[in-house]
C-alpha cells in the first residue's frame, strides 16, 4: 500500500480489525519511511452482470426490479417476508456465481420462476403468466399442470416432495 502522505510502497500493517457487520476490513498502517499512520479499509466489491433485454438493449441489474416483481406475483399472498428476502437471495447469488458479464432476462425470468415455485404456487403461475407472454388458454393450462406436477428431490430419488 502506498503511503499518501510521501507514496513510499513500503508501508506496515500495524492493526487489522473487522467492522460490526464484519463485511469490512479496517487497517492501521504505518510509514516507515515518514512515520506517519493512515486508515484503510477493505469490503469486497460484488459486480452483478448487466441485463440483456428481450430487445437486445443493456441495463444494469436492479435488486429493486427484482424485488418489485416477486412483491407483485406474491401481492396478497400468504408468504412470510424473510422467504421472499432469501428467495431474492438466492437469485441474486447464483448471478453473482456464474460469474458473466452479461444475463439475458429471460434467464433471471427462469431463476424468479424457480423461486416462485418453490414459495406459492398461486404466484408462480401469476408470473409465468406475465413473463412467459401467454398467447391463449392451452399456455395457461400448461402452466397449472406444471405448477401440480410435484418436482423431482435433489436425492433424485423419485419420491414427492412437501
Amino acid at each position: 500500500m502506498k503511503c499518501p502522505y510521501c507514496g513510499d510502497l513500503n508501508t506496515q500493517v500495524v492493526d487489522t480489525r473487522l467492522n460490526d457487520e464484519e463485511d469490512t476490513v479496517r487497517r492501521r498502517r504505518r510509514c516507515p519511511a515518514c512515520d506517519k499512520r493512515f486508515t484503510t479499509y477493505e469490503r469486497v466489491e460484488l459486480q452483478m452482470p448487466a441485463v440483456v433485454k428481450k430487445n437486445g438493449s443493456r441495463t444494469e441489474f436492479s435488486r429493486d426490479k427484482l424485488k418489485a416483481s416477486f412483491m407483485l406475483a406474491l401481492r396478497k399472498r400468504p408468504v412470510m417476508t424473510e422467504n421472499i428476502d432469501a428467495a431474492m437471495d438466492r437469485v441474486v447469488d447464483k448471478l453473482v456465481t456464474l460469474g458473466e458479464r452479461e444475463i439475458a432476462s429471460d434467464r433471471i425470468g427462469d431463476l424468479v420462476m424457480r423461486e416462485l415455485r418453490k414459495l406459492d404456487m398461486v404466484a408462480y403461475v401469476r408470473f409465468a403468466s406475465v413473463y412467459r407472454n401467454f398467447t391463449d388458454i392451452d399456455e395457461f393450462s400448461d402452466v397449472i399442470r406444471e405448477a401440480k406436477t410435484p418436482r423431482p428431490t435433489k436425492s433424485g430419488s423419485g419420491k414427492k416432495s412437501k
